[in-house]
């Protein structure tokens, strides 16, 4: 059935498909949530188990790392042997770390079950696109990565929302737990449903899992992330242990070499390095990337304005995004379906529009008084109707060359890029909006300001990699 045109399926067997899609809709949405559900409980976290700031930032950076070292070779697993076997061990996995979090005694002990949780969800996501390639074909492929770009826009925007409704309504003492706990129910309807709807594949050949590969490959990415994570969110950049970048890229030249003698010997690599003449996938690899610096930055420093500036619960400061992730909500669904049509046109009007809302933001907030969050609505639904067009239609572009017995490990290297984006991306916004506030004796909208600067550059930086591939396309055609 994976490889097989819709038009030769039974409708019983092409509904199926779709149910298949939603279940691993559901655990992409659980793993993600989770990515900005924690930062609003924070606070809550550091009172209730009487934690430092330095001890609590593992909380987020130890699921980063463990999500970010796994996506790539659980991609690769689950092309070398069964995805939906990788799959409920993933979302198993994430269940029960979930628990040990909300049951979590000190602070080490919630930072080791967010490790555990990190490489639950690594294990899930990959196999989502990959899950989407090899089931869905032409147009059809588009509405499912349409549906899994909306899963990920709104997962992302909704999270300080579902954060702050948690902590509200549990209180100091259990909001927080909660907001682990919130897993249970829907891990073990996952496990149930992957069980009965996702599609069993054929055993073929046994193929190697390049043990040597994913040693390096999960090495230096550990190496890239460490200084990002490293330290609390407001600590300087030139704080930071920046020489690791340095191993990690020596590491990454003894990865690829190696890849090319295990290539040689005929044996399947942890990467599959033709991807790299794949230009469409490349020049995707790199809006991902870019887009994704930009993209998750802007939900934690609009929180730390609204919170720490303004003085908004977290539920209110949640409610002030919820603009954007209806916007990309709805963009998102619309994109999926017009991606064969228009291509990379599509992802560039998004990036363009993100642009044009970021900078409107920019302009606007230190000339506004009273209810900003209200005010920022139409800006903000501007911005998640841009970004909707983004994140799905560029994933569909990125595979749409990429042979889809390798869509596992071609999907598993995307997600790494928007993770490593996603850390580079906070890490220097962060550091950038901290410095502000110190340097202006608090003024929390002229940090805003002060860090936006920098993330419509990683949103412009996108943007020119998009009409390259949009130009290159016109050219081939």
């Amino acid at each position: 059935m994976t490889q097989t045109d819709a038009r030769e399926l039974t409708p019983e067997e092409q509904f199926r498909r779709w149910q298949a899609l939603a279940v691993c809709l559901g655990a992409g949405a659980m793993t993600l949530l989770d990515v900005s559900i924690v930062n609003v409980a924070l606070p809550s976290i550091s009172e209730g188990l009487g934690a430092g700031n330095s001890t609590i930032q593992w909380v987020v950076a130890g699921y980063a790392l463990a999500f970010g070292i796994a996506l790539v070779p659980a991609g690769r697993l689950g092309d070398a042997r069964s995805r939906r076997t990788v799959f409920l061990w993933g979302v198993a996995l994430f269940t029960l770390s979930s628990a040990a979090c909300g049951a979590a005694q000190t602070p080490w002990m919630l930072a080791a079950a967010r490790v555990v949780q990190g490489l639950g969800g690594g294990l899930i996501t990959p196999q989502v696109s990959g899950f989407i390639q090899n089931l869905f074909r032409g147009p059809e492929r588009g509405r499912a990565f349409g549906l899994f770009g909306t899963t990920i826009g709104v997962s992302t925007a909704i999270g300080p929302l579902l954060g702050g409704l948690l902590v509200h309504l549990g209180g100091d003492e259990w909001g927080w737990r909660l907001v682990f706990y919130v897993n249970l129910p829907i891990g073990i309807a996952l496990l149930v449903l992957a069980a009965r709807y996702l599609p069993r594949t054929e055993k073929g050949p046994k193929q190697s899992l390049d043990p040597v590969g994913v040693v390096l490959f999960g090495t230096a990415m550990l190496l890239v992330l460490l200084p990002l994570v490293q330290g609390g969110q407001d600590s300087s950049l030139a704080q930071r242990p920046w020489w690791l970048v340095g191993v990690a890229a020596l590491l990454l030249v003894v990865f690829v070499l190696w890849e090319r003698r295990w290539t040689a010997r005929g044996r399947e690599t942890l990467l599959d390095l033709s991807l790299v003449r794949v230009r469409s996938y490349v020049l995707g690899l790199g809006v991902g990337t870019l887009y994704f610096a930009g993209f998750t930055s802007i939900f934690i420093i609009l929180t730390l304005f609204l919170q720490e500036g303004l003085g908004y619960t977290p539920l209110e400061a949640g409610f002030s995004q919820l603009p954007f992730a209806v916007g990309s909500a709805t963009s998102a669904w619309i994109g999926g379906r017009l991606v064969e049509r228009f291509g990379r046109a599509l992802v560039v009007l998004g990036l363009a529009t993100v642009t044009v809302a970021l900078v409107g933001i920019d302009v606007v907030v230190p000339h506004l008084d009273g209810s900003i969050g209200l005010k920022l609505a139409p800006l903000l639904l501007l911005a998640g109707l841009g970004g909707g067009l983004v994140i799905s239609p560029n994933i569909t572009l990125s595979l749409d060359e990429v042979d889809p017995a390798r869509a596992g490990a071609g999907g598993g290297l995307l997600q790494t890029a928007q993770r490593v984006g996603s850390a580079i991306g906070v890490a220097i916004v962060l550091a950038l909006f901290f410095e502000r506030v110190r340097s202006t004796d608090g003024d929390f909208a002229d940090a805003l300001s002060y860090s936006l600067h920098v993330t419509i550059a990683f949103i412009v930086f996108a943007l020119v990699m998009g009409v390259l591939d949009l130009v290159r396309r016109a050219r081939h055609d």
